[in-house]
């Protein structure tokens, strides 16, 4: 069972890249964010015409995420719990059977946070509660389950080539990443540190100032897994060849691979 995540920065206008990408490593299960597309709007065809079954929970202009599977979809649900008036498109989940076994998956985009001490900042922060919530219930029903997506957040400085360069940024705020731990400490795996633990493995480039040449990047695209789902882990990696490509997501694929 392979499972990618990818915040492809407007579905869109990388729709030709992400297709082909799809085409050409045919995994499982992809998990879609920032596709900036309303669902309705959202290029489904493009992948069910490569076989996958499409769920999307979709924002005009921004936000946006989606999953895209081989396997059916079921009990598909696009609102994080604990906020009814939370109208901002950041959370869809899924459940898919393997060899009938349930397993649930989420695609996730994170708050961004900027600039902290505004409402942005206290809105991530927020969001990340919910979701610690979330997390906590589906521990408690002891199911395999994936919160896959950008998390917008820079969990240690071996997470990034300059770390000092984020210290006023909110990705790199004591806030999030206390927020991220308490995920982990729920009994949660990263999966990338899980396989990898040594510096140097980004997933995100910025635009600006040559980033990508210059390898000045940072690891903000995370997969957790439950413990039922952490027992089939056997490998997890980032694909960085997309970054190269002409007009390119500024984040990279992450893939982790499960047992099933």
């Amino acid at each position: 069972m392979i499972i990618a995540t990818w915040n492809i920065n407007g579905v869109k206008a990388r729709i030709e890249g992400a297709r082909a990408w799809v085409k050409d490593n045919q995994p499982d299960i992809v998990c879609l964010q920032e596709i900036k597309s309303e669902s309705a709007g959202f290029p489904s065809e493009f992948f069910e015409e490569l076989g996958y079954n499409v769920a999307v929970h979709g924002q005009k202009g921004l936000n946006g995420v989606a999953i895209l599977s081989k396997l059916p979809l079921d009990e598909v649900s696009s609102a994080l719990p604990g906020d009814d008036r939370d109208d901002q498109a950041r959370f869809i989940e899924a459940v898919v059977s393997v060899g009938g076994i349930a397993l649930r998956v989420a695609s996730l985009y994170f708050p961004n946070g900027n600039p902290i001490g505004s409402d942005k900042f206290d809105y991530k922060l927020a969001w990340m509660a919910r979701l610690e919530d979330f997390a906590k219930a589906r521990l408690t029903d002891e199911e395999a389950f994936v919160l896959a997506g950008d998390f917008n957040v820079i969990p240690e400085p071996q997470d990034a080539r300059f770390p000092d360069n984020w210290k006023r940024d909110a990705l790199f705020q004591p806030e999030p990443r206390a927020r991220f731990r308490r995920l982990i400490n729920l009994g949660m795996t990263d999966a990338f540190r899980a396989c990898n633990a040594e510096p140097g493995n980004y997933s995100f480039w910025d635009y600006q100032a040559g980033a990508w040449q210059k390898d000045n990047g940072i690891r903000i695209d995370h997969v957790l897994l439950s413990p039922a789902a952490a027992d089939r882990l056997a490998a997890a990696a980032i694909d960085k060849t997309t970054r190269s490509w002409d007009k390119p997501s500024d984040h990279v694929p992450f893939i982790v691979e499960l047992g099933y």
